[in-house]
């Protein structure tokens, strides 16, 4: 399969997955406040066994849509609290941003003809240390103004790793069975992205 048409098939596959996941956000309105907890637990297990069904290539249709849905099902508290916190027609507005950042990030990670892989271990050491820092957010609350950066430097992450999913893309060494696990890496990229977004507007507001 040639690269161009990859990218196509991974794009398309990509689109579903969003589109999963907008009907389980959708079907969240219906989900029993009780039951969100154990649907976050069930969606970090599925994440984690990414690690290592990824290195066994046996991510399929089914694995990512399954995921996509229960994300879908887990965001709409996050979502339903922006929608009433800085208003629907915002949190629209900051999915179109999230849309026009990812298409401009993805073009630059396709015409550029650096081979962009030493992005990943930078990333993967930010990231881990991202989430080691919103931890100890969690117990020792380091107010508004860290949380401001936090989320800046989430974004600068999150946009670094569409840079890196889609030029890997380009100068990787996958066929058609590695479809779903780029669209789903992708998913994740466009996902938090949105939700820093989403996160930094609100900030920005209450000040």
């Amino acid at each position: 399969m040639k690269k161009h048409e990859l990218l196509s098939k991974v794009l398309r596959t990509f689109a579903l997955s969003l589109l999963v996941a907008t009907v389980g956000l959708y079907m969240g309105q219906w989900v029993p406040p009780a039951l969100f907890l154990p649907l976050v637990i069930l969606e970090f297990i599925l994440l984690i066994s990414v690690f290592f069904l990824r290195k066994a290539k046996k991510i399929g249709y089914g694995f990512l849509f399954l995921f996509t849905f229960i994300s879908g099902l887990t965001l709409y508290p996050a979502i339903s609290y922006y929608i009433s916190s800085i208003g629907a027609t915002t949190v629209l507005m900051v999915l179109g941003v999230t849309t026009v950042i990812f298409i401009v990030l993805s073009l630059y990670a396709w015409k550029t003809k650096r081979d962009l892989s030493f992005l990943g271990g930078i990333l993967m050491s930010a990231l881990l240390a991202l989430i080691l820092v919103w931890l100890i957010h969690i117990f020792f609350n380091l107010g508004s103004a860290a949380i401001l950066v936090i989320t800046l430097i989430s974004v600068v992450i999150f946009s670094g790793f569409i840079i890196y999913d889609i030029n890997k893309i380009k100068n990787g060494h996958f066929n058609e069975k590695d479809v779903p696990l780029l669209a789903l890496n992708l998913y994740l990229d466009f996902i938090n992205l949105f939700l820093d977004l989403l996160r930094l507007v609100k900030i920005l507001k209450d000040d």
